[in-house]
């Protein structure tokens, strides 16, 4: 007993060393924290946000007790052959007062995946034991519960990444031991009722206790393919035909950026501004070496990586652009903001994903600007949080312009005595651009309306309060909202709106922007998004708006 104290003791004093080491190095980055709430009774596993701006956000069902109990009065299901009379998912209210509603969810959903079809449905599936084939749905009203179909999928999806795609439906790629895809919801179509190999997945493979490619990033590209990306390479793909159309270089570095040597991707903002087919280039960081995970598992946990890669997936020639963050990470989110940049944020510097398997949180998120010349510029260090967020933890970003962060349990179950806790809490990030003090447009009208179609010209009508000087650079983006979950926001998508004019409307600041949206289901699959007005790099409120 003595020993087991003294290591844990010899743990705790190289944790704080550590972490005090690397938040001292950055301690006056900009941007700000506020906890929202100290617990909402569950740590947050996955994450989506709705269009009626309420965060839907879930844990597994197999960990035993959450810190919830079901109010009076509701029954208490049977889950996996118990009464179980906990919480495992919740509504928080991101509009009235982050009141909590408790949701039931019967079947397993721990590392599962997510999307929202195009009447702002939330779709769910897979996950572990008897959830693996499950869809799950969750309509956006006051009082809807989650609805679970057993056996939809054809085949069982653990760890699988989802993509909504121009046709309105989901695909569903991967999983532990699934070489594959399908697509969801089914329909009559054949294309529906059966499993469509994937050799890619199989030859990507690490090994089979280390796969490293799981939860593959997956990325709809404007030519109406799907850019899969595993382990450290990727492929386009055309999943009507389940032909692969082109084959990526690997990425250099011999790095693993896949489950479990997590890293992060993002498909860059989309610029419609020109009447041809926009560019699309991803940009992927951090993960860690391929034996991490067996390393972590002996006690030796390996230094994350700091390098990130930027491929033009659409270029005649693509080839990787390496960089390198200021902080190196395993377990990071990247987050795309309404300004076209990436928040790098939550994490490890050493380690990989796995149940204790991460040493040395990174409490500092990392802003990237892409469309800085100089790679010296793009990068800045920002204010360090205070709580860990490291494995099964979250981030999405809110119609306010902060970025939720929640979640982190690298625990079996709910355990609250160890040096890496399960992590109930709460909070919003603020981005520079809210603490720079230069005034913030405000969305007044947008016309038609909030419905558009492709191809439409629109007005968006907004306020300006400048105290001095003329109007600055004014520029519209739709967000996508994400799935989140494992370090990959599924969905995530950044368009940049082709402006035609801004025109000032009266003295008293108001001005109109003149926007086309998106021309094509390929650049912007149906569904909802946050629709914002950036002003020299200050956006504003989101407005959400339906395409079709």
């Amino acid at each position: 007993m003595e020993a087991k104290i003294l290591v844990f003791i010899v743990f705790l004093e190289v944790f704080v060393f550590s972490n005090l080491v690397v938040a001292a190095r950055y301690s006056n980055g900009g941007g700000s924290w506020k906890l929202l709430k100290k617990s909402i009774g569950i740590s947050s596993m996955h994450i989506q946000l709705l269009q009626n701006d309420r965060i839907i956000t879930f844990d597994r069902t197999d960990a035993g007790p959450s810190n919830l109990t079901l109010p009076k009065g509701r029954q208490c299901p049977i889950i996996s052959g118990k009464k179980d009379c906990y919480v495992h998912a919740v509504e928080l209210d991101m509009v009235q007062n982050l009141n909590v509603r408790p949701l039931t969810v019967l079947s397993d959903t721990w590392c599962s995946s997510g999307a929202m079809l195009p009447d702002g449905k939330l779709v769910q599936s897979g996950g572990y034991g008897h959830g693996e084939k499950v869809v799950r749905t969750l309509e956006p009203c006051r009082t809807c519960d989650w609805k679970e179909d057993y056996n939809v999928l054809i085949t069982p999806r653990w760890y699988a990444s989802n993509q909504l795609l121009p046709e309105g439906n989901i695909i569903v790629v991967g999983g532990r031991l699934q070489f594959s895809y399908e697509f969801i919801p089914k329909s009559p179509r054949p294309e529906d009722h059966k499993v469509h190999d994937l050799p890619f997945l199989k030859e990507t493979r690490y090994s089979s206790q280390i796969p490293n490619n799981l939860y593959p990033f997956t990325h709809l590209s404007p030519d109406g393919n799907l850019f899969i990306f595993a382990n450290n390479r990727g492929i386009l793909l055309n999943y009507v035909k389940n032909k692969v159309v082109r084959t990526y270089p690997v990425m250099p570095g011999n790095v693993a950026r896949n489950y479990p040597s997590t890293g992060s991707s993002v498909l860059l903002p989309l610029d419609l501004s020109e009447k041809s087919t926009p560019e699309a280039e991803v940009f992927i960081c951090g993960g860690t070496k391929p034996d991490s995970y067996n390393k972590a598992r002996a006690g030796i946990f390996l230094e994350a990586s700091r390098t990130c890669g930027r491929l033009r997936i659409t270029a005649a020639d693509p080839n990787w652009e390496m960089e390198e963050m200021p902080i190196r990470r395993v377990m990071g989110d990247m987050i795309m903001l309404p300004t076209g940049d990436v928040l790098i944020i939550n994490g490890a510097a050493n380690g990989t994903a796995g149940w204790r398997y991460a040493r040395v949180p990174v409490h500092n998120p990392v802003i990237y600007r892409p469309a800085e010349s100089f790679k010296a510029d793009r990068f800045e260090v920002l204010k360090a949080a205070t709580s860990p967020r490291l494995y099964h933890s979250t981030a999405h970003l809110l119609s306010d312009g902060r970025v939720l962060v929640a979640g982190s349990n690298p625990n079996h179950n709910y355990n609250f005595t160890v040096p890496f806790p399960t992590e109930l809490s709460v909070e919003a990030f603020s981005p520079p651009y809210l603490t720079s003090g230069k005034p913030r447009p405000a969305i007044i009208a947008i016309k038609p309306g909030k419905n558009l179609a492709y191809k439409q010209r629109i007005s968006v009508e907004f306020q300006l309060n400048l105290n001095v000087g003329q109007l600055g650079k004014v520029y519209l983006t739709m967000v996508a909202p994400s799935f989140t979950t494992h370090s990959f926001s599924m969905n995530q998508r950044v368009l940049v709106l082709a402006v035609n004019g801004v025109r000032r409307m009266s003295g008293g600041g108001e001005y109109a922007v003149e926007g086309d949206a998106p021309g094509s289901a390929a650049y912007a699959p149906p569904g909802y998004y946050q629709l914002f007005v950036v002003h020299e790099g200050v956006p504003s409120v989101a407005k959400w708006v339906h395409i079709k």
